[in-house]
């Protein structure tokens, strides 16, 4: 076995021993620095020379279907790392630098889809999130920080839907985190010809009650997803911006229409993770989330700021009174 495996290997693992969601290589003219993220935050781990960081490079683009000749373009691939309890995936990215490329690993741990109720740090925001998911049709999105727990949500509330109620789900995912029983989940693979958009045509023709769109990323899907929503399906989704009010924003960058805006969507949430007090039944993150629904959320879509109804909670005023009820240290 070839020292870049071993050193990939024990590196991998050793990421998923502390509980990583990250590893970040970043090439320097004489070494590569590698930090792990860990519960939100960035630490050095180790160094390597870069000869060995070439080697270990090339070993992880071949493995996880990159073209390991090209240097001059960003690539994804995909690999699986095996432990003694659990098979893990690993969503792999490079970026090109100067004379070299990053390598960005994101760990997609089975372990990581908590219990519905034990993700939201305040229980009533959770059940208003429910509430959302009885409608039959309309668009709900979930908004945040890479990193920020929107997948994890996802996953956990088609769960907990897949548990009460006999819906017909198909979910469009790049990639698929977690195999969830009953529903039909399509792996996006633009190489392969099958992207966001192309499946959610197909999916329409299987009579879906709940669509679940794993990323709005760009206009044509964007547009698409709406379209689905408006013609009577229930279509919940994620899409990157800084808050609640910001995602209107985006959504009207992306040309969709304050009408469509108007007749679609149900809510939006937006998410973030905050680090609480060390309990023994309680996970080291809890969701706070800005709800924007209802008058509140037409009145945003009019470009009046949520905050002006006193009601609405930031997430500045939910972590002040995170800090109040004793949850978090600061």
């Amino acid at each position: 076995m070839s020292t870049a495996v071993i050193n990939a290997r024990e590196l991998i693992s050793t990421a998923i021993e502390q509980a990583a969601s990250d590893i970040h290589f970043s090439p320097f003219k004489s070494k590569t620095s590698i930090y792990f993220r860990i519960h939100g935050e960035r630490h050095f781990h180790s160094s390597l020379p870069r000869p060995v960081y070439q080697k270990l490079l090339a070993y992880l683009k071949f493995t996880s279907g990159m073209d390991i000749g090209e240097v001059t373009k960003p690539q994804n691939g995909v690999l699986e790392h095996r432990t003694s309890d659990a098979l893990y995936s690993l969503r792999l990215s490079t970026l090109p630098i100067d004379s070299s490329e990053s390598l960005a690993i994101r760990i997609l741990s089975p372990h990581n889809h908590l219990e519905l109720q034990r993700l939201f740090l305040f229980p009533s925001q959770l059940e208003v999130i429910k509430q959302w998911l009885s409608h039959k049709s309309g668009m709900i999105l979930f908004t945040g920080a890479t990193g920020s727990g929107k997948t994890t949500t996802l996953y956990a509330l088609l769960e907990s839907l897949m548990e009460n109620q006999s819906y017909q789900t198909i979910t469009l995912e790049d990639p698929i985190e977690k195999n969830i029983s009953e529903v039909i989940q399509v792996q996006v693979n633009e190489r392969a010809g099958v992207t966001y958009d192309t499946g959610l045509k197909a999916a329409l023709r299987h009579d879906p009650d709940l669509l679940m769109v794993g990323e709005i990323r760009d206009q044509e899907t964007a547009h698409f997803a709406f379209r689905a929503a408006l013609s009577g399906h229930l279509v919940i989704s994620t899409i990157h911006a800084k808050d609640a009010f910001g995602t209107i924003q985006r959504l009207k960058e992306m040309k969709i229409k304050t009408v469509e805006l108007e007749q679609t969507l149900i809510a939006i949430a937006a998410q973030q993770l905050l680090p609480i007090k060390k309990m023994r039944t309680a996970p080291p993150r809890a969701a706070i989330v800005e709800l924007l629904e209802k008058e509140t959320l037409l009145k945003a879509i009019k470009n009046i700021p949520p905050t002006d109804d006193p009601s609405y909670q930031t997430f500045s005023s939910l972590r002040r009174k995170a800090y109040a009820l004793g949850f978090t240290l600061s």
